[in-house]
């Protein structure tokens, strides 16, 4: 029996694929993120391969040990700027795009308290002072002829958040 056949379940058995789809447990990278984090990447493996060679130059004696130390030290320096690219990349596009932010099931009930603790202070003073009529009144004391959408908070009284 091969490596990939089902065991003689029959021929009209469902067999699992080769390539099985699983969803990813992380976000992907932002493309200049990425593009960034793969440049860096390259030139950290270039840059060690170099300080290998280079030290193995120097064991032998020969005449590249010393610019081979050079282009070493050289490349240190933009490995460093690479590695420093990727951070300064993500903190960008973190603060220009934006990070998904998921509430934790605390902060949900947390918040969820306090509105309902505001409901209650709410209809509390709104039964004792009267309620506010919703009704526009134009010139000469009349409704006015257009009264925004009920469901659309545009039109609605702003509560001072931004």
């Amino acid at each position: 029996m091969g490596m990939y056949e089902d065991g003689g379940a029959g021929f009209g058995a469902a067999r699992r694929g080769l390539w099985v789809e699983e969803p990813a447990e992380r976000w992907r990278m932002p493309d200049p993120v990425r593009s960034s984090a793969v440049r860096a990447v390259l030139i950290v493996a270039v840059t060690l391969t170099e300080a290998t060679i280079t030290f193995f130059l120097t064991l032998t004696g020969s005449w590249l040990a010393f610019p081979m130390a050079l282009g070493a030290i050289a490349g240190t320096v933009v490995a460093t700027w690479g590695v420093l690219d990727v951070l300064i990349t993500r903190q960008t596009w973190n603060q220009r795009y934006g990070v998904v932010s998921q509430p934790s099931s605390t902060a949900r009930a947390r918040r969820r308290e306090r509105r309902q603790a505001r409901r209650e202070v709410r209809s509390g003073a709104a039964g004792a002072a009267g309620r506010i009529r919703q009704q526009q009144v134009g010139q000469g004391g009349r409704r006015s002829p257009w009264s925004p959408p009920v469901g659309d908070r545009r039109y609605q009284a702003s509560s001072g958040r931004g």
